[in-house]
């Protein structure tokens, strides 16, 4: 049996050489495999070339550039609409019929009464002739003493009188004419036609109903160009001050997200709108639509290029900090270097001096006790 000495000697080398292996272990990782891999966790991305935009987003609508509302002018029986919604009409195309009857029967009798009274002209002008005939008579006759002055003075007032109907039929007949004319007017505004060319996009009024416009003009339809639309976007008091008339814009529908369409910032309306304690302007700007694929009430999102550097060397906004980024060597080593930056937007950062076309820079990425913290990561 060993004695107790030895047992404990032997525990003791036993335990000697695992510290030992562990040790060797440990500097053998720490020496071969750690440095071999001390860019394991590090993720990097090339500088490109690329355009950067800087953008302010709105929401908009889409209206017609221009657009008329078709009202009519008299009363009466609507009695025929000619045209549907959607349908497109050219200028001067009747578009509605108002009853006639009672402007047609107005127009007869004015008619009537003019007839009337250019016959009583022609018979105040012989009345004229005769009454000038038989002063310049009985003007002669005075002369050589062959009448009196009382008969010298009926014939001067008969014609006087004579001149002073004919002026007087003459007013009531240019009266008449211009009542047949407004008569006639009202029997054209019966008939309704289109004031410029374009498409019904709405219409009000129904085929049968009554139109009183005692008060104001009923609105019976709405005509809108639609080969150019107008956007109308609603930019927030905090957005608008960096817009200016000219600049570029582009939106997207919902119906086409992908496709942008271009257009130029015209003008800002001064007068603000506000919604919900919110205040925004108007902004708007035309764009052309000869697909017609563009319809009035249509959502847009809208975004207005404020600034822009096309084909320029860019790295994500993320990797820039204080002025620098990480570079990665070809080693694997990352050192700092200070860069010269331009314009930025939440995805990408110009870069004017420090960096090359295809350089590696770190990215970093967050770790599950960042994911929350918005503050930029220092890079390793």
């Amino acid at each position: 049996m060993d004695s107790p000495s030895l047992s404990f000697s032997r525990v003791l080398v036993v335990l000697i050489v695992i510290v030992l292996l562990a040790g060797g272990a440990f500097w053998a990782y720490r020496h071969f495999y750690a440095a071999g891999n001390n860019t394991a966790d590090v993720t990097t991305t090339a500088v490109s070339r690329g355009d950067i935009d800087v953008l302010v987003s709105a929401t908009g609508v889409l209206e017609p550039s221009n657009f008329v509302d078709v009202g009519a002018q008299v009363s009466g029986l609507l009695d025929v609409i000619h045209v549907r919604v959607g349908e497109p009409v050219r200028k001067n195309q009747l578009l509605a019929d108002i009853d006639p009857t009672i402007y047609l029967a107005r127009v007869d009798a004015n008619r009537a009464q003019l007839k009337n009274q250019q016959a009583q002209l022609a018979d105040r002008k012989a009345q004229l002739t005769l009454a000038n005939i038989q002063f310049q008579r009985q003007n002669n006759l005075y002369r050589e003493d062959a009448t009196t002055r009382e008969n010298l003075q009926i014939a001067e007032a008969s014609l006087a009188s004579a001149k002073a109907q004919l002026a007087m039929l003459q007013a009531q007949l240019e009266q008449t004419a211009s009542t047949l004319r407004a008569e006639e007017a009202n029997l054209d505004y019966a008939r309704i036609y289109s004031t410029m060319d374009g498409t019904v996009v709405s219409i009000t009024a129904r085929q049968g109903q009554t139109l009183n416009t005692s008060q104001q003009a009923p609105v019976l339809m709405r005509i809108a160009d639609l080969s150019t639309m107008k956007v109308r976007a609603q930019v927030s008091e905090a957005d608008v001050g960096r817009l200016t008339p000219g600049d570029r814009v582009y939106f997207t529908t919902l119906g086409e997200p992908g496709k942008q369409i271009y257009g130029q910032l015209d003008y800002i309306e001064p007068t603000p709108e506000v919604l919900n304690n919110v205040v925004l302007y108007n902004a708007f700007f035309s764009v052309p639509n000869e697909a017609g694929r563009l319809l009035p009430s249509m959502t847009a999102q809208v975004f207005f290029v404020v600034e822009q550097a096309q084909n320029v060397l860019r790295v994500p906004a993320a990797t820039v900090a204080a002025g620098g980024v990480w570079l990665q060597q070809a080693s694997g080593e990352l050192i700092e270097r200070q860069i010269e930056v331009g314009i930025s937007n939440r995805i990408y950062t110009e870069v004017r001096k420090g960096l090359a076309d295809g350089d590696l820079v770190n990215l970093p990425v967050p770790t599950i006790s960042d994911a929350n913290d918005s503050r930029p990561k220092a890079a390793p």
